[in-house]
């Protein structure tokens, strides 16, 4: 069975993000063997004209977070997406195995040693983080990076 990956981001809420840029980001960790879980798809399914949808779909992401093997979350923006964080945050909190996309190169920092708030990175470990940090699509399947060597594993 392979193992599963929540992909957290804010691509679903631009058509544009959602049809151009997800694609590709869900594609390379498919290409790893991964099952992605993304929140966008698996709640297309509910209704947003009936009372309750927006907890329903808070509950649901959260029960995949909980339940999927891993977050790969994407974390661009200035600052990232308050649902992305959040997402994060959680899987932080449950001991998922966490990895990081940025492909924005504006930095969003409180120390000189991480791009972004350091908080951000308490899911990565202290030395080696940046093999849990991606800039682009590409490297997402490099061998040398955590992503692909987690994969691997039984």
């Amino acid at each position: 069975m392979a193992k599963t990956v929540y992909l957290a981001n804010p691509y679903g809420f631009s058509v544009q993000q959602n049809e151009l840029l997800l694609p590709q980001l869900a594609a390379a960790l498919e290409e790893l063997g991964l099952e992605v879980w993304e929140p966008f798809a698996r709640n297309n399914q509910v209704d947003f004209l009936k009372e309750g949808w927006a907890y329903r779909i808070g509950q649901s992401d959260f029960r995949d977070v909980a339940e999927s093997d891993a977050i790969f979350a994407v974390v661009n923006g200035v600052p990232p997406d308050e649902g992305v964080m959040v997402e994060l945050g959680m899987a932080i909190a449950l001991g998922k195995p966490t990895f990081l996309f940025r492909d924005d190169f504006r930095r969003v920092v409180d120390s000189e040693e991480y791009p972004l708030n350091l908080m951000l990175f308490t899911g990565l470990p202290e030395e080696g983080w940046q093999d849990y940090f991606y800039t682009s699509v590409d490297e997402i399947a490099s061998p040398e990076k955590a992503l692909a060597q987690w994969a691997s594993r039984p």
